[in-house]
């Protein structure tokens, strides 16, 4: 390795620059669809870890029933949660701003704790995933984000977290 900074940026491969996350997740017909997909609120707010959001977060995505809400965690900031498309299903990016203004609505007329006035980023993260195993790994993973950020000693002991739908491999 060289000690000279323009030798070093000559060996940079060039790569694009995103200034938005790449979407467009291909629905299989023939194998299994499973989406790891992460939610942040805007500026990273801390509003999400409440009994009464997390309510109205599985409420929301029961409504927005196109694609099917696995296993999830929800941290103070962001959600993590993976889904899978039902046979009607409509594109990812639809079905989350869907389920982002369902919930949106029943908090805001729920008026149970104070919200800022823009709740979530413009955009979102998702990942499909290739096989069980990086499922599992994932899941692994995510289980342990309230761990990781000190909020509990367990992952077990994270009241904000479930799965609404078995989501399995054919």
């Amino acid at each position: 390795m060289s000690d000279n900074p323009a030798e070093a940026d000559e060996k940079t491969i060039p790569g694009p620059v995103r200034k938005q996350p790449a979407h467009g997740v291909l629905v299989s017909e023939a194998d299994s669809t499973i989406v790891f997909v992460t939610v942040c609120t805007k500026d990273r707010k801390c509003w999400l870890a409440s009994a009464a959001v997390h309510e109205r977060l599985r409420s929301a995505w029961c409504d927005a029933n196109a694609w099917l809400v696995g296993r999830y965690v929800v941290m103070p900031d962001h959600i993590h949660l993976f889904a899978s498309p039902t046979p009607t299903h409509i594109c990812l990016d639809d079905w989350i701003q869907f389920w982002k203004s369902r919930f949106s609505k029943k908090v805001r007329r729920a008026n149970l704790i104070q919200l800022p006035p823009r709740l979530w980023q413009t955009d979102h993260w998702d990942t499909r995933l290739r096989n069980w195993r990086l499922y599992d790994e994932k899941w692994n993973y995510v289980r342990n984000n309230p761990v990781r950020h000190g909020l509990v000693a367990r992952s077990e002991d994270w009241p904000f977290q479930g799965e609404l739908h078995s989501l399995t491999w054919d």
